[in-house]
């Protein structure tokens, strides 16, 4: 991606485009590439917005999806958004139902891929094998439906977060506090109009779970991406892309 980030007031974000804002908020072994096409194609037509979430940065006190959902916060705040057209993805998809239901006058539509808050099965809670490259490179490609979407690239970026102690113990902190936070009895709460685009063969949250979701969200539309896994942004993004671009430009499900 060869946009520019901007950092300002301690945030680090990329900023393109004009119009209603398209926030995306990326999941825990996650980053801004994960939304590149998005960004090329909403940029036209959005403000799309991609803050950096300060998982690996966070004290270990705020090491948790509470945190995020503070950042977050701070982040709209500051830079003064509202109307907004909220995208998350697996960790990312958590924060923003966090955020919708602690703040929904700030938002328009929420749109979730592959969203954990119901149940997930992840690379968090320990990480046995660490240290092998191998192991870490299965669990990664068990992300997608095509293993080859695991580009070296993204195997070595995990591998590196994983196998640093530092990093290590903000991700367990943050998977635990996932699996803990189970929004099943909240979720009748979100009234806005919700888009879930799942990939049908999702290994991390199954298409059962994206079911769910949409029998707990009031008013809420399921899309299944056949033959797509955990981030369907990025493994089948042209299927992804119409389906979002078909959601915003009604507002409605």
């Amino acid at each position: 991606m060869n946009y520019e980030i901007k950092e300002e007031k301690k945030f680090k974000f990329i900023e393109e485009g004009e119009g209603e804002v398209l926030l995306l908020l990326h999941g825990l072994f996650g980053a801004l590439s994960n939304f590149e096409h998005v960004l090329e194609k909403f940029s036209k037509t959005h403000k799309v917005v991609i803050p950096i979430l300060p998982i690996y940065d966070l004290s270990l006190f705020d090491s948790n999806l509470t945190g995020l959902v503070k950042y977050v916060n701070k982040f709209v705040k500051s830079r003064k958004y509202s109307e907004v057209n909220l995208l998350g993805n697996s960790l990312g998809g958590h924060v923003a139902l966090m955020f919708t239901l602690k703040y929904p006058k700030v938002i328009k539509t929420l749109t979730l891929t592959g969203s954990s808050g119901l149940f997930e099965d992840s690379l968090g809670g320990s990480f046995p094998k660490r240290g092998n490259y191998d192991y870490i490179k299965e669990r990664t490609e068990y992300t997608f439906y095509d293993p080859k979407t695991a580009t070296k690239e993204l195997v070595d970026e995990v591998f590196e977060i994983v196998n640093n102690r530092a990093k290590a113990i903000r991700v367990i902190s943050m998977a635990k506090s996932a699996m803990k936070n189970n929004l099943s009895k909240e979720l009748g709460k979100i009234k806005c109009p919700v888009y879930l685009i799942w990939g049908s063969d999702d290994n991390i949250t199954p298409a059962y779970v994206a079911k769910e979701f949409e029998r707990l969200i009031e008013n809420a539309k399921l899309e299944f991406i056949e033959k797509c896994g955990h981030a369907a942004m990025m493994e089948k993004p042209k299927e992804f892309n119409v389906i979002l671009e078909q959601f915003l430009s009604k507002g409605t499900v």
